[in-house]
Order: structure tokens, then C-alpha cells, then sequence
């Protein structure tokens, strides 16, 4: 189960992000202390978590900015299980975040001491301007571990990157005018995992980011939804 859950967060990590620099894009404010909150339903529509975000810091130097977001993660029933946080920054009109951020130390510490971990990839890049029928940049996350007697490799890779229209829609925060950007999450895994395509929508706001995300299983049926339940900055 283990490969599973690094691979699923990896996936939801590579597509969801949530802030960037005031001035770089009109879709991410950066202030610090905005705060975000999502709830996660399942594909019955129940509540299967619910994902806290908040910008702690906010640094500047020239034409470039960076922001340091703390994000907590609890189950449906209120039970922590991952807290982490990671970097975006922008940079001539480019927003990217960290890949090698992406994936929470409290994770890696589960697996021991004598595992180890090595990742490589490309940071997730976003336009400051969007524009509908954009298309973006792949990006995707490889991570090896080493346990001793046991490897696995899990690679998970984000494609066909497209802003597809524009929609208005309601959430518990209220009605946000978004673009919709659709993407694919190819998982790669060992032992039997095989290769298998997760497609996603994710909603963006102006001056808010992303408002409702809606996750697919391969076949494309609705696996999961996040929306945006709480916000203040």
C-alpha cells in the first residue's frame, strides 16, 4: 500500500497548487497568511478529508518572488496524516514549484533510517497569463527508494496541460467566475502497478487559485472532488 500512497500524492501535488507572486499572476494572490481550505469527497460524494493550506512566507529578490506554503492534511474523520510544506516561485512571468518540495518529510521518515530515497524531475510550471486553449508544460516527479533487500521506483507525470473554457461556479466559498484546466497524471509502478492515465480538471479564480478540482479514475469516471471551503488573505 505504500507505493500507492506516494504515488497518489504525488499525482495530486503535481496538479493542485494554490498561491504565487501578486505581481506575477492574476489567478494566485501572495500574501502571507491567506489562508485555504479544501474538502475532499469521494466518488459517493462523502467526505473523505479535508486539506488546509497557508502562506508563511513571502520573499522577494528583484524581479523574482518567492512564497513558502505550509499545508495539513487530515482524513474524514479529523485525523492528521501529513503536514509539509513547499516553494513556489516566479520568475520572468514563469510560476514554478519545487518537485523535489513536493513530497513530505513526515512521509519519508515512515520508511526508516536505512531507506533511502533519491527523487528527480521538473518543477511544475505555470504562465502568469492565461488564456483559453493554452496548452502547458508537462512536468512529473521520480522517486527511487532503496530498502535494502527490496528497490521501487515510482514515476508519475503530468501531460496534455490545457486551459479548455471558461465557467462560473458555487462552492461553499461562494461563486467564482474560473478557467477550467484539464491535465493527465500517467502513474508508473512497480510489482503489478502498471501504467495507468488519471485525468483532472482543476478550476482557477482570479485572485483566489484553485477553487474545485475534480479527479478521474482511468476509466474516467469521478474518483474524487476537492472544493474550496474556507479562504480569507
Amino acid at each position: 500500500m505504500i507505493k500507492y500512497k506516494i504515488a497518489s500524492l504525488i499525482a495530486i501535488a503535481l496538479i493542485c497548487w494554490n498561491t504565487t507572486a501578486q505581481n506575477c499572476s492574476q489567478y494566485y494572490p501572495m500574501v502571507e497568511g491567506s489562508s485555504f481550505e479544501y474538502t475532499v469527497y469521494n466518488k459517493k460524494g462523502k467526505t473523505d478529508g479535508v486539506i488546509a493550506y497557508t502562506v508563511t512566507d513571502v520573499r522577494t529578490n528583484g524581479d523574482s518572488a518567492t512564497a513558502t506554503m505550509q499545508m495539513n492534511m487530515k482524513d474524514g474523520k479529523g485525523k492528521q496524516q501529513y503536514a509539509m510544506d513547499y516553494d513556489f516561485t516566479c520568475e520572468n512571468g514563469i510560476i514554478k514549484i519545487d518537485y523535489e518540495s513536493l513530497f513530505p518529510q513526515q512521509m519519508m521518515e515512515q520508511f526508516g533510517e536505512d531507506v533511502e530515497i533519491t527523487m528527480s524531475g521538473t518543477d511544475v510550471e505555470l504562465p502568469a497569463n492565461l488564456s483559453v486553449g493554452q496548452e502547458l508544460k508537462d512536468a512529473n516527479v521520480d522517486v527511487a527508494m532503496d530498502m535494502g533487500m527490496m528497490k521501487m521506483d515510482i514515476a508519475v507525470k503530468t501531460i496534455n496541460r490545457k486551459i479548455e473554457k471558461k465557467e462560473t461556479i458555487t462552492t461553499p466559498a461562494g461563486t467564482f467566475d474560473c478557467l477550467v484546466l484539464y491535465s493527465e497524471s500517467i502513474t508508473k509502478m512497480p510489482m503489478g502497478g502498471g501504467k495507468k492515465a488519471y485525468p483532472s480538471r482543476v478550476w482557477l479564480a482570479d485572485g483566489v487559485g484553485m477553487v474545485k478540482q475534480i479527479s478521474y479514475n482511468p476509466k474516467g469516471n469521478v474518483d474524487s472532488t476537492s472544493e474550496l471551503t474556507a479562504f480569507s488573505k
